[in-house]
């Protein structure tokens, strides 16, 4: 993950605790509630590892209670290592081995958050959340007609607040930061639709960030 991706990952997290008071912050409100941020996280990766070690040893303990509890081996003698055992029913280890996908997966997560935290602490990353968040609050209701003039066919009032706020951070890039790809910024907004909210979502940020682009003439 690099620091324009962490900026705008916590931009996000930053716009879910962002009232309609916004304009009202400064910078030092800005670092308490990206502290704030980064402790939650901080918390979260942590219950997720936790989680993840717990399911290992789940695993590690069905295995050798099959090979212990195996007539195979109840025969031996106490002292001598136990053998091989085949395995249960495949539709037993597939549930398995897919709840072991999951805490994987859970792992997957809790080292980009511990990336993140990271991430938060450097100048850049900072920077560029101060200057999202600041261009926002300086240009919040054009944002909104914006948004409003090229979401063709679709009443944004009845957008999720996710949607909303992606959307938020990726036309003030465009329209306003203007310190990145238009790709880049379409692109990521995609990908954050995808991780946080619906394939559905995705597919109307980057129609609308499409037609903001196009009716803005951006290049």
């Amino acid at each position: 993950m690099n620091a324009r991706r962490a900026a705008r990952e916590l931009s996000l997290i930053l716009f879910s605790q962002l009232t309609k008071k916004a304009d009202k912050l400064d910078n030092e409100k800005i670092i308490n509630l990206l502290l704030k941020t980064v402790r939650t996280m901080t918390s979260v990766a942590r219950d997720e590892l936790e989680l993840t070690t717990s399911s290992l040893l789940e695993m590690q303990e069905y295995l050798d209670n099959l090979e212990i509890e195996h007539p195979a081996n109840l025969k031996r003698p106490i002292d001598s290592e136990n053998l091989p055992v085949p395995i249960p029913l495949t539709s037993d280890m597939n549930g398995r081995v897919n709840s072991l996908l999951n805490v994987a997966e859970k792992s997957f997560q809790a080292i980009e958050i511990a990336e993140m935290v990271i991430l938060s602490q450097s100048n850049d990353v900072f920077e560029y959340i101060i200057k999202i968040i600041k261009n926002y609050k300086e240009h919040q209701d054009e944002i909104k007609d914006q948004i409003a003039n090229c979401a063709i066919g679709w009443d944004i009032s009845r957008l999720i607040k996710i949607d909303h706020d992606i959307l938020n951070i990726a036309v003030t890039e465009l329209l306003y930061v203007q310190d990145a790809p238009i790709k880049v910024v379409i692109d990521e907004a995609v990908e954050l639709a995808k991780k946080y909210s619906t394939e559905d979502s995705s597919s109307f940020i980057n129609g609308v960030l499409g037609q903001i682009v196009k009716t803005n003439a951006l290049k």
